[in-house]
């Protein structure tokens, strides 16, 4: 049980309680005890996907952190709550409703590299304690300015909205046509960004660029790092197959997780060297981040400069 299963999050559950799931899963399907750690926290109050790595698989969590990662996301303007999404409590309201056409004019201004305020009630530590613990004690919270990026950040059509991106059978099949220079008591966008970037910071300042303000009342998540919603399960079915004990059929192999790096074939020789934490010395490859191969055995992560390769992280397998 070395890989990944990938959750689609439901409404208030949290990542930690996604990773206790996959862990009844494997006792209820009497697969014993495997390491489980998830590969990026996602908030109770979004949904979408949730990577969950297994055995070996937990060494490559951190990558997913660091990772890109896509959102869909529904601005509601009009009224910005304390936690910048529904569950907070309203400190600044507007009349002011922005058009299409002004949101879509301001979209290149958060688009690229930018300078983003994360929220105060987020998970970053300020002198040892969570954010969000002083910022529910009543403590005003400072939080320092960060660099991310915005790859792309588009507008959904029209008539989407939040309930066809999380899939209801009630909602449109199709977009009514946008009428030039209509109000927009909410917008759902799409936001493909870098590691580190808040979607809710992201829709405050698009509110107050727009010259009101509002707050998140849906949010998505529709690609992790190479896992995208196509491989993600339900909780039922995850339970379906911890019941029926075929989890094997929806655990994805552990170099699902490296899609995105080189493979680097190998020789006996030389995967045993890296095993011992030996510098393979002449690698015919370009320097970065490759995954080490012997067939189709992982053995490591490795990274090549001037044609050595050292182990980044092994894989005991």
């Amino acid at each position: 049980m070395h890989g990944w299963i990938i959750l689609d999050k439901p409404l208030g559950l949290g990542s930690t309680q996604g990773v206790s799931a996959v862990k009844r899963a494997l006792r209820q399907g009497g697969y014993g005890k495997w390491k489980v750690g998830h590969g990026g926290t996602l908030d109770p109050l979004a949904t979408g996907v949730l990577p969950i790595a297994l055995g070996e698989a937990t060494k490559l969590a951190g990558r997913m952190l660091d990772s890109d990662k896509v959102y869909d996301f529904t601005i509601r303007f009009g009224a910005q709550t304390d936690t910048l999404d529904a569950e907070g409590t309203v400190i600044a309201t507007s009349d002011v409703r922005p058009t299409r056409e002004a949101l879509a004019a301001v979209l290149p201004r958060f688009t690229g590299p930018i300078a983003q305020v994360p929220p105060a009630y987020s998970a970053l530590k300020v002198d040892g304690a969570r954010a969000y613990d002083l910022a529910r004690a009543g403590e005003a919270v400072v939080l320092a300015t960060r660099a991310v990026t915005i790859h792309s950040l588009t507008v959904a059509p029209a008539e989407a909205g939040a309930a066809a991106l999380l899939g209801d059978p009630a909602a449109p099949h199709a977009a009514a046509p946008a009428v030039a220079g209509a109000t927009l008591e909410e917008a759902t966008l799409t936001a493909h960004v870098s590691k580190g970037t808040y979607i809710r910071s992201l829709a405050r300042d698009i509110a107050l660029a727009l010259g009101t303000v509002g707050s998140v009342t849906m949010l998505r998540r529709t690609k992790a790092g190479p896992f995208d919603l196509v491989r993600a399960i339900s909780l039922d079915k995850l339970d379906e197959h911890a019941m029926a004990r075929t989890l094997e059929q929806i655990l994805l192999p552990l170099r699902a997780g490296l899609d995105d790096i080189p493979a680097l074939s190998l020789t006996p020789d030389q995967a045993g060297a890296l095993r011992q934490g030996r510098v393979l010395a002449g690698i015919a490859a370009e320097d970065g981040l490759h995954f080490a191969l012997l067939g189709d055995m992982p053995v490591a992560l490795v990274e090549v400069s001037d044609r050595n390769a050292r182990v980044e992280r092994g894989f005991n397998l």
